[in-house]
């Protein structure tokens, strides 16, 4: 059961801080030497006047290289307050993305992950999101839970095997279902989704919060963006909600603690650039985590209409 909840968590974690990405204009990457950060060869000294994020290049509405995204924002917020130079590493994320910057020595901050990654030190919640539901306004929708009549009306899009899929199935909803893959498509733009939703191919998109919100409000075609209610309690697997946090090496208690009173400090600054990012966010749920949910409410496949 336990490895189970570390593959969940590990798996919610990528949902949580990636999306698709774009081929179209090719990022500034600096290139990493395979060597580099491995035992007995070069390692990069840290300088504690910097702040140096780990990030992806082109991962918006999270970060790219112009240094556009609400995390870069974040950081920028958090480096200011503590007085110290921004600047980063640049590295797709996808399998390894900690191994070759983190933990690589490259870098030294992840500007989001879930609170209970085990992967990092991490520090307190900062905001927290769930999934949406998302659908073209002209459509005349109203979509407020899974039992929400006009969900049947159309193709869903869903990332495929993320948690949203739990209830879609509980719910007889796998026959509208159109699946996107969870791993990275080069050639694909992060909007990828809510562009078939605007075209007209899709009816409805389910998506991780931050990039629903962000890509809903940047749409031409005007969109409603609406949170997918909690379902853990009818199964973990489902779990919609998380909380997020900065993340640091295991080691580095102290700077963890330095960036916590960053975060304590500007916690109104930061709500307001999700806000400004149209980034949907509830109040933190302090202690919330994958394993407590399977702890208390198991992972049961019942739908809703048998419990």
């Amino acid at each position: 059961m336990l490895k189970h909840v570390k593959k969940q968590i590990a798996l919610i974690a990528l949902l949580a801080v990636s999306a698709n990405i774009s081929q179209a204009a090719e990022p500034d990457i600096p290139s990493l030497n395979a060597d580099e950060g491995r035992m007995g060869e070069v390692r990069r000294v840290v300088d504690e006047s910097e702040f140096k994020v780990c990030a992806d290049p082109d991962n918006m509405p999270f970060s790219n290289s112009k240094q556009e995204g609400f995390e870069d924002k974040i950081a920028e917020v958090l480096a200011k307050d503590l007085g110290r130079k921004l600047s980063y590493t640049y590295a797709y994320n996808r399998q390894g993305f900690l191994r070759n910057t983190l933990n690589a020595m490259r870098c030294d901050v992840v500007m989001s992950t879930t609170a209970d990654n085990d992967a990092m030190r991490t520090t307190k919640p900062y905001y927290r999101s769930g999934h949406v539901f998302v659908w073209r306004k002209d459509s005349n929708f109203n979509i407020t839970d899974w039992s929400s009549p006009d969900l049947r009306k159309g193709f869903i899009g869903v990332v495929d095997h993320s948690p949203a899929t739990i209830p879609m199935d509980a719910n007889n909803l796998i026959g509208n279902a159109r699946p996107y893959r969870i791993q990275r498509d080069l050639n694909l733009p992060p909007s990828f989704m809510i562009d078939d939703l605007a075209k007209g191919d899709i009816d409805i998109a389910i998506s991780w919060g931050p990039i629903g919100g962000y890509f809903a409000k940047q749409s031409k075609v005007p969109m409603v963006v609406a949170l997918i209610p909690e379902y853990e309690t009818n199964n973990a697997k489902g779990k919609e909600f998380w909380n997020i946090s900065v993340g640091v090496r295991k080691k580095d208690k102290e700077r963890m603690a330095m960036i916590q009173g960053a975060l304590d400090r500007n916690q109104d600054k930061i709500i307001k650039i999700l806000d400004d990012y149209g980034i949907p966010h509830v109040a933190v749920v302090e202690g919330d985590s994958l394993a407590k949910s399977y702890q208390k409410y198991g992972a049961s496949n019942k739908t809703q209409e048998a419990k």
